[in-house]
């Protein structure tokens, strides 16, 4: 008994041994070809098994393989695979990851994307993949919702009108750059995500760099820049076909193909995608088209050009009108409550609604001088052509006017309206609709030099040029029963018994000519990084008016109007060991004011020629940590920004909306920022940020004209006292907290919850006429948001399901804001946030 206890010991003993002598350990160190920093989160498995790990913040590895000769395979989003043979334990050193995408390093360099440990910025990345999964039927900024400083929120609900804030400063104030292009509106500088519909189809990656950022523009932006890189064209042949489904009716299919690197050095990728819906809101409907194409040829090693064109054709209904929060309680529609549509025989019909089609075509080219300098040069091209709807006549339209309302806070009755119309026979309508239109032709070059003077020292100059024509004007786009509206705005045809397609109420042009330039030096050596960039560009103006003068009066065609800005920034960010960082960076800039800053009073004689430039004075410290398990950064910033343009858009009495023009106003944007990553084990990730600001108005503001949506004055100018209220529209304090797990190596589970606190309200002028408290300020209110998603084998295929549910709790909260002037909850007018909603989508990889 004795000697077989052994023998089955020493059999145990054996196995366990040849178990152990046929396991290998496989280290290595993950890099990014282009910037040689390490690539963290990179999967690395044995081929053939669920065996896998994944790399760290430094990009290390350790994977233990279950047989002694195995083959592992690093894969990571956005990158190629690699493969390698092993036999027995073996450090694989540094392993360089191409990009699966032709040019995209090229791209990456003009759009200035910032660098971990190495550019001195404030900067949070979201990569393709973390994308598709959280972007469900969200609107696009908020995939950002969990980024320090950012507030996104879906404003009315209408399919793309969502909007995002950094630290405090709207659109107007946040530089959006796709692919390097900036996109904000050359007069106004607002951006408008319902003209990006299907980007979220086609980013390869977002970096939004918070305060003045690494962008490498003449005049860099206030609150920070969101810079998307689209995808180019992917290396190796294959696509997919997709397809989403989710609440209220939202449909989405798409495909994507991709031809691959050729032997003549061309490739290609194409993608086109459908979207329809109700809309949460009621009476929000939509329909998308978005496509996109790109093509590469490289001509040999020192030349490569790059075509990219994408856009959205889309249309949808919108709640342009917020509503007391009573008024929200007493429909039996809820938050779901929109007063801006109804049924005209029997089809839907929106009061405001919103359609519009903004091509972008860039041309790339990239040129390898030598090997110490190198040339980009985008030439793009922006067709944009659509607008907003709304009214014009007697208002009909009001929320509370029982007589056109079927029901209490029902539809709009517009065959009651159109009745009443057809009734007027030859006298006309006198209530119609009608599309506000902001067509424009826009044309740009950008064009940088690198150049290595050094080891250790680059230069980089550029010139960034654009050309805008803006054209405004209103287009009858229903006559609601009548035969004629009968305008008499224009001078030139004062007695216009206009029909559907007319133009009615204003026609003007607005021309915006800009030429700048900048040139930087950046050091790097060993541990240090450094930079210092100076820039300077002119703005001019120009507007041209077809209603307010004869053709034959040559102020038909207002002079031109020149501002010139300029600026200096610099930073340095210094690696203490391979743990921490510390970085800063200071700058001060002018730029010109907005063109409605100019003609403020919309026409061609009292023009503001010399309107301030905007002053804006940052700087910011921040610190890093990097370690296998934890990545961490914290920062603090303060912005002085004197003689603001403040653009406000806000409901009045009569149920429209007028807008102002706020000119001199200056703030104090200061605050904390914190995010970290947390790799708890292999399969569970936590990650984190926390976000406190304190923003604030300096001085009051006089002489403020308020003009509603027919460019016509409201009453006199007014008096405006905001003086150390806190600037609204945006959560001072933020707070999230996400965890991230692999239940499986093919299925993962991401659940997220965003805090939001301190929102104080927007501010009516009209209500602030007097000193008074502080704006109405929002209850908190936290959402939590969950996805889960599960990779497959669909025959030979490559295939995921991905589940999202957004507000799980179905929580009430409000998201936006318009203080009444009490400044309480009862005169507040609001928009709530989406309620709980859902969506489910198949890829199919091919």
């Amino acid at each position: 008994m004795k000697n077989k206890i052994q023998f089955m010991f020493l059999a145990v003993a054996f196995m366990f041994t040849a178990f152990t002598m046929a396991q290998s350990t496989v280290t290595g160190t993950v890099l990014d070809s282009e910037t040689k920093t390490p690539l963290p989160g990179v999967n690395v498995v044995e081929a053939g098994t669920t065996n896998g790990t994944s790399t760290d913040y430094d990009g290390n590895f350790s994977l233990t393989t279950k047989s002694t000769s195995a083959k592992v395979v690093l894969s990571y989003v956005g990158f190629l695979d690699k493969e390698f043979e092993v036999n027995g334990d073996k450090n694989l050193g540094e392993i360089v990851l191409e990009p699966s995408e032709f040019s995209l390093q090229e791209v990456s360099i003009i759009a200035s994307v910032a660098v971990d440990r190495k550019t001195p910025v404030a900067v949070s990345t979201i990569r393709a993949k973390e994308i598709e999964l959280k972007l469900g039927t969200q609107e696009f900024p908020e995939v950002l919702k969990s980024t320090p400083g950012v507030y996104a929120t879906k404003s009315g609900g209408g399919y793309g009108d969502g909007r995002i804030n950094l630290r405090g400063f709207n659109s107007e104030n946040v530089a959006v750059m796709i692919n390097g292009v900036p996109v904000n509106d050359m007069e106004n500088g607002r951006v408008y995500w319902s003209n990006w519909a299907g980007l979220g189809d086609v980013t390869s990656s977002m970096q939004v760099q918070r305060g003045l950022g690494a962008s490498k523009v003449a005049v860099p932006s206030v609150g920070g820049t969101i810079n998307i890189i689209s995808k180019t064209t992917d290396v190796e042949q294959g696509g997919n076909v997709y397809t989403t489904l989710g609440n209220d009716g939202y449909k989405k299919f798409g495909v994507t193909y991709s031809t691959g690197l050729m032997e003549n050095g061309f490739a290609a990728t194409v993608s086109a995608s459908k979207t329809d819906g109700d809309g949460y809101v009621d009476g929000t409907p939509f329909n998308a088209v978005s496509y996109f194409v790109n093509l590469s040829k490289e001509f040999n090693e020192n030349h490569k050009l790059s075509f990219t064109a994408f856009g959205a054709k889309q249309r949808h209904g919108q709640r342009q009108n917020s509503q007391l929060i009573s008024t929200f309680r007493e429909s039996e529609r809820g938050i779901r409550y929109n007063s801006d549509w109804g049924y005209k025989q029997g089809q839907l019909t929106s009061v405001e609604d919103n359609f519009y089609h903004k091509p972008q075509i860039s041309l790339n080219h990239y040129w390898t001088v030598n090997d110490k300098t190198t040339v980009s040069t985008a030439a793009y091209v922006s067709f944009g052509s659509g607008g907003g709807g709304g009214f014009s006549g007697v208002n009909k339209f009001r929320y509370d006017d029982d007589a056109y309302r079927i029901g209490n806070l029902g539809t709009v009755d517009f065959d009651k309206i159109v009745a009443e119309n057809e009734a007027l026979g030859v006298n006309g309508s006198e209530t119609i609709l009608r599309a506000s239109r902001n067509d424009h032709n826009w044309y740009g070059v950008l064009s940088s030099i690198k150049t290595d003077l050094s080891e250790n020292l680059v230069f980089l100059g550029g010139v960034d040029f654009r050309r805008y024509l803006g054209k405004h004007f209103t287009e009858l786009t229903d006559l609601l029963g009548g035969q004629y509206y009968l305008d008499d705005s224009n001078v030139n045809n004062p007695n216009n018994f206009a029909q559907v397609g007319d133009k009615i109420l204003y026609d003007n042009d607005g021309k915006v000519n800009w030429l700048g330039g900048f040139a930087q030096l950046e050091y790097s050596k060993n541990d240090l990084s450094a930079f210092v960039s100076v820039n300077a560009s002119n703005t001019s103006y120009q507007r041209i008016d077809r209603f307010l003068y004869l053709d034959s009066d040559p102020l038909q065609e207002s002079d031109k109007y020149n501002f010139f800005g300029f600026g200096a920034k610099g930073g340095a960010n210094y690696n203490i060991d391979s743990n921490h960082n510390v970085f800063a960076n200071l700058g001060y800039f002018e730029r010109a004011p907005y063109f409605n800053s100019v003609f403020a009073n919309r026409n061609n004689v009292d023009v503001n020629d010399e309107a301030e430039n905007q002053k804006i004075l940052s700087f910011e410290l921040g610190y890093g940590y990097r370690s296998e398990k934890l990545s961490a950064n914290v920062n603090i910033y303060h912005t002085t920004w004197k003689d603001r343009t403040e653009f406000i858009s806000f409901p009045n009495q009569a149920g429209g909306r007028d807008f102002a023009n706020i000119l001199g106003v200056n703030a104090i944007h200061q605050g904390i920022e914190l995010d970290f990553v947390y790799r708890a084990t292999d399969e569970f990730k936590l990650t984190g940020m926390a976000s406190i600001g304190d923003w604030r108005w300096q001085n009051n503001i006089e002489n403020v004209q308020i003009f509603n949506e027919e460019n016509e004055a409201v009453g006199d100018p007014i008096n405006i006292f905001i003086k150390d209220l806190h600037v609204g529209d945006a959560a001072q304090t933020t707070f999230a907290l996400g965890g991230n797990y692999s239940l499986t190596p093919e299925t993962t589970l991401t659940v997220d919850y965003n805090y939001f606190a301190n929102l104080y309200a927007d501010f009516d002028p009209s209500n602030r006429q007097t000193v008074g408290p502080d704006a109405w300020e929002v209850p908190d209110y936290g959402v939590f948001d969950a996805a889960l998603r599960h990779n497959f084998k669909f025959g030979d295929f490559d295939a995921s399901l991905t589940g999202r549910i957004n507000n799980i709790f179905n929580t009430d909260y409000i998201s936006d804001a318009f203080d009444g002037g009490a400044s309480d909850a009862t005169t507040a007018r609001v928009y709530y946030g989406f309620g709980r909603t859902f969506s489910v989508g198949a890829k199919l990889n091919f």
